[in-house]
C-alpha cells in the first residue's frame, strides 16, 4: 500500500458547521424529534428542490413508504418499478400491500426505460416509481406522458441523486412527490435520514400527520388515522442543515472527480463509462463502469483491487432476481439490467478524494485489466 493508504468507496465529509450545530442541539437539550434544526433543515431543502414542502423521515425508505401511503397506495394496487434498484424502493411498495411490477433499465443511462413501461400498464396500476439510480436524473418527460395518459402518479426515488437536474429543474421538484435519503454515503448526510418533498400541500399535511402516529396536529394525543413513528431527530437534521450549507461545493467536486476519470478511463477499450445525457446533469454519487467481456471477471477485478487498498462496490442486484420477489415473476428476464448488474463496478467517489487518489484508482484497475486480459 503506498502513501494514500486504503481508499474506501465512500465517506463523508464533515467539515461545515456540523459540530457547531449539534452541540448547540445538546447544550439545548433538544434532541429528539423536536427543535429548530428541524424547521430549518426542512425549509432549506425544499428551498434547494425548488418545491414549498419537505417532510423530515427517520430514513429514505420511510420516506417511500410515507410517500406512497400519502398517495393511498393499497392492497390490489400495482406500481411499475425498475428493476435495477436497491432493495428499499420495491420493499415499500410492499409495505403497502401493493405488487411492484419490474420493467427493465435504459442502456445507456440505466434508469427506467419509458419504452418498456406502457406494456406493464393493467387496470390495478396506481403509479410508476422512478429511480435517478447513481445520480442520474431519469427521462422524465416521456414517463410523464404516460402517466398522464393513464391517470397514474409518478414518484421520484431520488435518494442518490441530491441536485440532479432534468432540463434545468431539479430532482425532488419532477413529479408529484419525491424522496431523499440522508444515509452517511449520500451526497448530503444525516447519518440515517430521509425527505419527502412536494409542492401539494394537502399531500404534505397528510404526510405530516402519518409520520407522526397519526396524530391530528391540532388536537394532541388524537389520533384519527393508523400513523407511524417516521419522525427525523433534531440531531440528524443539524447535521443535515450543516451539509446543505456546502452542498454546491459536494456538487462542484464530484463534477470534478468525474472529469479526472473519465480523462484515466475514456480509452482503455473494455470499460464502459456511465453516459451523461444533453438533458441531464449527472451528480455523480457513484462514478460507475461496466467490464467488458475482453476484460475478464469483475469480481476477480474487485478483489484484486481490495488488496491492493481500493474498496469499489458491485451494482445491486436486480429486483427480479431476488427470492422474495423472483417468485412472483418466474420467467421474467430484463437483459440490460442483468447484464448492467452483473459487470458493473462503483469506484471510489466522495468528495474528499484527490487527483492523487484518482490516479491511484485508475492506475491499479488498469493494471488489474491488463493482467485479467493476458491471464
Amino acid at each position: 500500500m503506498n502513501e494514500l493508504g486504503f481508499i474506501p468507496v465512500a465517506a463523508p465529509v464533515l467539515e461545515g458547521n456540523e459540530k457547531t450545530y449539534v452541540l448547540d442541539c445538546l447544550d439545548s437539550t433538544w434532541i429528539s424529534s423536536s427543535g429548530k434544526y428541524l424547521d430549518r433543515f426542512e425549509a432549506a431543502f425544499a428551498e434547494f428542490c425548488g418545491v414549498s414542502e419537505a417532510i423530515a423521515c427517520s430514513n429514505g425508505t420511510t420516506a417511500l413508504h410515507l410517500a406512497l401511503l400519502g398517495l393511498d397506495l393499497g392492497p390490489g394496487d400495482e406500481v411499475i418499478v425498475p428493476t435495477l434498484t436497491f432493495v428499499a424502493t420495491a420493499n415499500a411498495v410492499t409495505y403497502c400491500g401493493a405488487r411492484p411490477v419490474f420493467v427493465d433499465v435504459d442502456p445507456e443511462t440505466w434508469t427506467i426505460d419509458p419504452a418498456a413501461v406502457e406494456a406493464k400498464i393493467t387496470p390495478r396500476t396506481k403509479g410508476i416509481i422512478v429511480v435517478h439510480l447513481f445520480g442520474h436524473p431519469a427521462d422524465m418527460d416521456p414517463i410523464g406522458a404516460i402517466a398522464r395518459r393513464h391517470g397514474l402518479f409518478v414518484l421520484e426515488d431520488a435518494a442518490q441523486a441530491h441536485g440532479a437536474e432534468y432540463r434545468g429543474r431539479r430532482t425532488g421538484s419532477l413529479s408529484e412527490l419525491a424522496t431523499f435519503s440522508f444515509f452517511g454515503n449520500k451526497i448530503v448526510t444525516t447519518g440515517e435520514g430521509g425527505m419527502v418533498t412536494t409542492s401539494d400541500r394537502g399531500l404534505a399535511t397528510r404526510m405530516r400527520m402519518l409520520r407522526t402516529h397519526g396524530m391530528d396536529p391540532n388536537r394532541r394525543y388524537w389520533h384519527p388515522v393508523i400513523g407511524y413513528n417516521y419522525r427525523m431527530t433534531n440531531v440528524a437534521a443539524a447535521i443535515g442543515l450543516a451539509q446543505l450549507e456546502r452542498v454546491q461545493w459536494q456538487l462542484d467536486r464530484r463534477q470534478e472527480l468525474a472529469a479526472w476519470y473519465r480523462e484515466e478511463l475514456a480509452h482503455t477499450g473494455v470499460l464502459t463509462l456511465h453516459a451523461e445525457r444533453d438533458w441531464g446533469r449527472h451528480v455523480w454519487w457513484m462514478f460507475s463502469v461496466l467490464v467488458g467481456e475482453a476484460a475478464g471477471d469483475r469480481d476477480t477485478i474487485m478483489a484484486t483491487l481490495r488488496s491492493r487498498g481500493i474498496e469499489t462496490r458491485p451494482f445491486v442486484h436486480p429486483l427480479h432476481t431476488l427470492p422474495v420477489y423472483r417468485e412472483a415473476m418466474p420467467h421474467e428476464s430484463f437483459p440490460v439490467a442483468e447484464n448492467v448488474a452483473r459487470t458493473g463496478i462503483n469506484l471510489p467517489t466522495w468528495a474528499g478524494l484527490t487527483r492523487g487518489h484518482v490516479r491511484r484508482v485508475c492506475d491499479q484497475l488498469l493494471e488489474c485489466l491488463t493482467v485479467a486480459r493476458t491471464a
